[in-house]
């Protein structure tokens, strides 16, 4: 059977299996639309499957979806998180007193197979000078200074007192203070007063969304041939397809930028909330 109706709070859910891998559509269809959709390869109806002004094919089913279960078929987050390289104590800790202290805020905060990630990413690729744009309360931070060579250091901006002090107690615990050097201004005058000439490993990018374009000007210019930047929050929930708020279209502009930069090569991944990898070329 290629798919599914499930009805539940009276939107239909589409199960789609491609690939061997089921997927879960949270698009509104009627029936005869859901088989013009399927005949046309998930992209819409004629003429929308071009890309259009934002870079993305009109119609995608991917960036449609609203959120984690959109994308990934329910539960399958919880099994991504169990298949991963579990967080330790400390990880484990700075997560439950940011949900604590900060209630709703917390959902800033990166998710513990992202954070696998960024120190897989920093490990892979032999960073010693990172950028971190956007601290919270410090798990991202964490998570890259871990994946640093020895004698490495990470740039950390960030606006927020309040949360940095979360941010820097834990860096202590973790034994990273003299690795992480936060600087809390602008992140925009933080960079701008980097020395200009391309010395930056790796750089991560999670702070307010209406500055990426303008954090990705002032980074990729800085990183080394080789170098990787890496910016979360890229989908925005799907909304990038139809941006409205000053949020979502800096985002929708960003990704459209990254593309047509002859400078770099770039893949987005469905990881979260979408994930950009941007390397320098050169």
């Amino acid at each position: 059977m290629p798919f599914v109706w499930i009805r539940r709070f009276s939107v239909p859910f589409v199960w789609i299996r491609r690939f061997s891998v089921p997927f879960v559509c949270t698009r509104r269809f009627s029936r005869a639309g859901f088989a013009g959709w399927c005949a046309g390869g998930g992209r819409g109806a004629a003429g929308e499957g071009e890309k259009g002004h934002h870079g993305a094919a009109a119609g995608s089913n991917l960036v449609e979806a609203a959120g984690m279960t959109g994308i990934l078929a329910p539960g399958i987050g919880g099994y991504l998180l169990a298949h991963c390289t579990p967080a330790d104590d400390l990880l484990r800790d700075l997560a439950a007193e940011t949900h604590a202290s900060f209630g709703g805020a917390a959902g800033m905060q990166i998710a513990h197979d992202e954070g696998a990630l960024l120190t897989m990413l920093v490990r892979l690729t032999g960073v010693t000078n990172a950028v971190e744009v956007g601290v919270f309360t410090g798990y991202s931070s964490i998570c890259i200074a871990r994946g640093l060579r020895p004698g490495g250091r990470l740039l950390a901006c960030d606006v927020s007192p309040e949360w940095t002090t979360v941010a820097r107690q834990y860096w202590a615990k973790a034994g990273l203070e003299d690795r992480i050097d936060l600087r809390l201004a602008p992140a925009v005058e933080t960079l701008r007063a980097l020395p200009a000439e391309p010395a930056i490993d790796f750089a991560f990018i999670d702070a307010d969304k209406a500055s990426y374009p303008d954090y990705y000007a002032e980074l990729v210019t800085r990183l080394r041939p080789g170098g990787l930047l890496v910016l979360d929050n890229v989908l925005r929930d799907g909304r990038v397809l139809h941006p409205e708020d000053p949020a979502d279209q800096a985002i929708a502009t960003v990704n459209d930028l990254i593309v047509a930069d002859s400078r770099v090569e770039s893949v987005m991944l469905p990881v979260r909330d979408g994930v950009t990898l941007v390397r320098k070329l050169g």
